[in-house]
């Protein structure tokens, strides 16, 4: 997508025609001009008096930080006074969920606002192709800088690879991986070298400093900023968090949670103590940038985000530490931060409406008063940040999942329940706030009936509005033309072919 030629459509006031890859969609926008701010979405509650200049967007994730994880959560581990904090003082999305549990997926959703099945990012290490419209044209194309640190993870040439501008989908400034979980000694590109370039010492500490430099450097700017900061913890491997951080955490003082059998306790807890140790290193990183914005002056009118792409099983249900991709809350559910105290104030609230990952999108831009564009698929819940909220069910889908033992499923995830199906038919279903670690599975119980009916009809609203008739994964890796390994996966150690959407010989246009 050519963002220089979007932007002067924008200020223009003009319509861009269909976007590539999405026939008979359009996007449209609204230039800022002579101080005034971009209208946004109409049914959006904008702050009475709020700034004259667009907001900054400063939005932090992690990689598999489960929600459970914290302590405004309420686990009984883990150190996280700085994210206890930012709930306190913004919107905390209690029911954020990643609607593919795995990084490519999660990381394509969130950049276009598009489901897994239309975009056919739905595997690791795939390509996103340029012709998809992007979190950063976007924003940039609506007078905004855009900067990107840490891991990417979109670019499938390789994970130690170079990506050059042109595959940075709308980012200018850059330090950036593709995919490196090596903490101590992780390396990233910046600028227009293919010089491969480390993190000095542990890379949360190093990508949160530079990312604070960012933040002074922009803060006083003619421009507004996006700034998006990628870690790639608490991602196994955990016994590489610091030990300062380890230390907090001895294994046997650890508590398990109840969906967690005996014969895993003792490999969690050792887990649980890197697992831990990384989160709180993390909220160290939060807490520092936070620090950074108040210092700037630019707090108030700064949307801040913090989230992951995805959470962890951590042996519940009897499943291995480090393994994601299923339907459980485990695995499915993220912590979801909002602050921005131009909208909503010094306090903050509780939200128990689901958030999808293609909603943030369509979320920011209208919290930032960018139109939205037709390509995008999530719902604008920005309504939920200044006013009233509403239940609904958000998508969780596995479509050809490499997880040992995990089948092809699709399932709603709604304030109260969980509901899902295998091509078999229905599989799981729970009352999360009667059994909050799901030990109890409802599907197919007759005296529950009336509300398997009402989930599965709700599901297969959801289905139908992407147009995803839920078949077996081999169906959408010919419909792409995606070859994958002997694992199930997309093959990533830099020698195989590029794979991607409308890249394979018998793939979709």
């Amino acid at each position: 997508m050519n963002y220089l030629i979007l932007a002067s459509l924008l200020s223009a006031f003009s319509v861009l025609g269909a976007v590539a890859g999405n026939p008979g969609r359009n996007i449209t926008g609204t230039a800022d001009t002579a101080g005034l701010k971009p209208a946004g979405n109409p049914s959006r509650s904008v702050p009475p008096q709020g700034p004259a200049r667009s907001p900054n967007v400063v939005f932090i994730f992690s990689d598999q930080w489960r929600a459970s994880a914290t302590g405004y959560s309420g686990d009984p581990n883990v150190k996280t006074p700085n994210l206890d904090r930012l709930a306190r003082e913004g919107i905390n999305f209690g029911t954020a969920v990643s609607v593919c549990p795995v990084c490519t997926p999660y990381r394509a959703a969130l950049l276009t606002g598009r489901y897994p099945t239309r975009t056919g990012m739905f595997m690791n290490d795939l390509y996103l192709p340029d012709k998809e419209l992007c979190m950063g044209e976007i924003f940039k194309a609506g007078g905004y800088e855009t900067g990107y640190i840490g891991k990417w993870h979109l670019d499938g040439h390789g994970r130690s690879t170079y990506i050059p501008p042109e595959r940075r989908q709308g980012f200018d400034y850059w330090k950036v991986a593709e995919c490196d979980h090596t903490y101590p000694k992780s390396h990233y590109y910046t600028g227009n070298s293919e010089e491969k370039k480390f993190w000095d010492g542990y890379d949360a500490f190093a990508q949160t400093k530079d990312a604070g430099q960012y933040i002074r450097d922009h803060a006083k700017g003619e421009k507004p900023f996006l700034l998006v900061v990628s870690y790639g913890t608490p991602h196994f491997p955990h016994d590489t968090a610091p030990k300062d951080y380890k230390d907090l955490y001895p294994p046997a003082q650890l508590k398990t949670a109840p969906n967690v059998p005996d014969s895993m306790k003792a490999r969690v807890r050792h887990e649980a103590q890197g697992y831990y140790a990384h989160c709180t290193a993390l909220d160290k990183c939060v807490g520092d940038l936070v620090q950074v914005l108040d210092q700037a002056g630019i707090a108030d009118n700064t949307i801040l985000v913090f989230t992951s792409d995805h959470g962890e099983m951590m042996g519940a249900h009897g499943i291995s530490p480090s393994v994601k991709q299923h339907p459980w809350d485990e695995s499915i559910r993220v912590p979801f931060l909002l602050r921005y105290p131009a909208a909503h104030g010094k306090s903050g609230k509780k939200v128990k409406m689901p958030i999808d990952t293609p909603d943030i999108l369509p979320t920011l831009l209208s919290l930032a008063g960018i139109k939205i564009p037709a390509t995008i698929e999530g719902e604008d819940l920005s309504q939920a940040v200044t006013g009233p909220e509403h239940d609904r069910a958000a998508l969780i889908m596995s479509v050809s999942p490499f997880a040992r033992g995990l089948k092809e499923y699709r399932g709603i995830r709604t304030g109260r329940y969980t509901y899902v199906r295998n091509l078999q038919g229905p599989w799981l279903m729970f009352d999360n706030e009667t059994d909050p670690y799901q030990l109890k599975n409802l599907a197919n119980n007759p005296e529950q009936a009336a509300l398997q009916k009402q989930l599965e009809e709700q599901l297969q609203a959801e289905l139908k509005k992407i147009g995803d008739e839920f078949k077996p994964g081999s169906h959408y890796l010919g419909k792409w033309g995606y070859k994958i390994g002997n694992d199930g996966s997309i093959p990533f150690n830099g020698s195989a072919a590029v794979q991607g959407p409308g890249m394979g010989e018998n793939a979709s246009p």
